[in-house]
C-alpha cells in the first residue's frame, strides 16, 4: 500500500512539475509548454481534416463521379497506402533527420492541402486523378503527424503519455472535421475547399508559433540493420501486436460508420440528415478519449488502460448486430462510446515503443510498427463494404472485434513480461 501511495505521489509530483500546477503558479517553462502543447495540438488537428475530406462526402461524390463502392473505398485505402509510402520514404531517405521538424510541417501540411484541392478539377473522367491526388495527401500526412511528434517531443519528458495522448486525440478530432462541415450544410466542393484551406491555417500556425523546445533531439534514422532487433526485443514485439490490433478496428469504423448510421435509419423507417453531424461526434469524442487514457496511463499504466480500452471497443463492435435498426439515439450512444475507446489507447502504443526500444534503433521499431497498422487498415477498410454487400450492414462490422482481442492478449502477455519495468516509469 505504501508503494502505491509513494508511486502515486510521484506521479502526481512529475504531472504538477510539467503542467505548472504546483502551488497554482506556473513558471516561463511551463507556460512555454502549454503552449506549445496547445499550438502543435491545434495545428495538427485543423491539418488533418485532411484525412477524411473525401469520405466524408462519398455519397455526393459517388453520384458526381459515377463511383462504384469499390471506387469509393479506394479514395480512403489511396491516403492509407500514401501514408506507408511517405512514412517508410521519409524515414530511409533521412528527411526527417536532414530537414527540421517545423519546416518539414510546414511543406508536408501545404502540399496536402494542394493536393486535396485538386479534387476539385476531378470528374467522371479523370478518377485516376483522384486516387492519385489522395495517394499524395497521403505521403504528405506522413510529414505532418510524425514531425508534430518530433516538435512535442522536444518540449515534454515528464508526462509524456498525457501529451502524446493530447497530439492523438487532436489528430482524432481533425479526422472528424470534415463530417462536421459537411453537416452544417456545405456540399463536397465546400467541405473539400474547407479542409485545405484549414490544413493551411494549421501549418502556418506550428511554423509561426512554435520553436524548438528544451529537450529537441534528432530521431534514430531508419535502417534495415534493426530490424532483426525490433522483431527480439519483446516489449517492441508485444505493444506492436497491440497496435495491430488496434488498428485493425480503427479506421474501418471511423471510415464506415456514417454508412452503417445510414443503413440502420434507413431499415427502421427514419430519416438521415443527423447522419453527418452524429459522425463528427462519434469520430472526435475519441480527442476526449485518448487524452483521458494518456492521463490515466502515467498514472496506473500503459498495459491495463490500452486493454480496458480495446475491451470496451471490442464489445460495441460486437453490439452492432443487435443495434441495427435500433433507434437512432440507442446506436448513436453506443457509437459515442466505441469512438471514445476505440482510440483511447492509440498514443500509448508508440509511448510503449519509446521506453521498450533501444534508442539505436527506435526509428525503426516506429516506423514499422506505424507502417505495418497501416497496411492492415487496407484489409478491414476494403472487407467492411465487402460484407456488408454480402451479408448487410448488420453484420459488417462485428468482424472488427477480432483486433481488440489480439490486442488485450499482447496487453497481458506484455504486462506479465521484463519489459513491464521500462513502460510509464515501471507501472507497467
Amino acid at each position: 500500500m505504501r508503494t502505491a501511495t509513494v508511486r502515486s505521489n510521484r506521479w502526481a509530483a512529475g504531472v504538477a512539475t510539467e503542467l505548472g500546477a504546483v502551488g497554482g503558479t506556473a513558471d516561463a517553462a511551463t507556460v512555454g509548454r502549454r503552449r506549445a502543447l496547445g499550438a502543435i495540438a491545434l495545428s495538427q488537428l485543423l491539418v488533418l481534416t485532411l484525412w477524411f475530406s473525401a469520405s466524408a462526402v462519398a455519397p455526393q461524390l459517388q453520384d458526381a463521379w459515377s463511383l462504384s463502392s469499390g471506387q469509393v473505398a479506394a479514395l480512403t485505402l489511396a491516403v492509407q497506402i500514401g501514408f506507408v509510402i511517405g512514412a517508410v520514404g521519409f524515414a530511409v531517405t533521412g528527411v526527417a533527420d536532414v530537414v527540421p521538424a517545423r519546416r518539414l510541417f510546414l511543406v508536408a501540411a501545404l502540399v496536402g492541402a494542394a493536393a486535396n484541392a485538386g479534387l476539385l478539377l476531378v470528374g467522371p473522367d479523370t478518377l485516376v486523378l483522384a486516387f492519385a491526388l489522395r495517394l499524395v495527401t497521403g505521403i504528405a500526412l506522413a510529414g505532418v503527424y510524425p514531425s508534430g511528434l518530433k516538435v512535442m517531443a522536444g518540449w515534454f519528458r515528464r508526462g509524456r503519455g498525457m501529451a502524446l495522448g493530447v497530439l492523438v486525440g487532436a489528430l482524432t478530432v481533425g479526422s472528424a472535421g470534415p463530417h462536421l462541415i459537411r453537416g452544417v450544410g456545405f456540399d463536397w466542393r465546400g467541405v473539400i475547399v474547407g479542409a485545405s484551406l484549414l490544413a493551411v491555417a494549421g501549418a502556418v500556425l506550428l511554423y509561426g508559433t512554435v520553436v524548438d523546445g528544451p529537450y529537441e533531439t534528432p530521431p534514430a534514422r531508419f535502417s534495415w540493420r534493426h530490424v532483426a532487433s525490433v522483431v527480439r526485443n519483446q516489449g517492441v514485439r508485444l505493444s506492436t501486436y497491440g497496435y495491430l490490433g488496434h488498428m485493425w478496428e480503427l479506421y474501418a469504423m471511423w471510415t464506415w460508420a456514417a454508412a452503417f448510421l445510414t443503413a440502420s435509419a434507413i431499415a427502421r423507417g427514419d430519416g438521415v440528415g443527423w447522419v453527418p453531424t452524429a459522425t463528427f461526434a462519434i469520430i472526435a469524442i475519441g480527442g476526449l478519449g485518448s487524452w483521458l487514457a494518456g492521463v490515466a496511463a502515467d498514472r496506473w499504466g500503459r498495459t491495463v488502460v490500452a486493454g480496458g480500452a480495446m475491451a470496451v471497443s471490442g464489445a460495441c463492435a460486437l453490439a452492432t448486430s443487435v443495434l441495427f435498426g435500433s433507434h437512432p439515439a440507442i446506436v448513436v450512444g453506443v457509437f459515442l462510446v466505441w469512438g471514445f475507446s476505440i482510440v483511447a489507447d492509440s498514443a500509448q502504443f508508440s509511448a510503449m515503443v519509446t521506453e521498450t526500444a533501444a534508442a539505436s534503433y527506435r526509428g525503426t521499431a516506429l516506423t514499422l510498427q506505424t507502417g505495418l497498422g497501416f497496411l492492415l487498415t487496407l484489409v478491414t477498410i476494403r472487407g467492411v463494404p465487402l460484407l456488408a454487400e454480402a451479408m448487410g450492414w448488420r453484420w459488417a462490422f462485428m468482424w472488427l472485434a477480432a483486433g481488440p482481442v489480439v490486442g488485450i492478449w499482447a496487453m497481458w502477455m506484455l504486462r506479465r513480461s521484463p519489459a513491464r519495468a521500462q513502460l510509464a516509469g515501471g507501472i507497467g
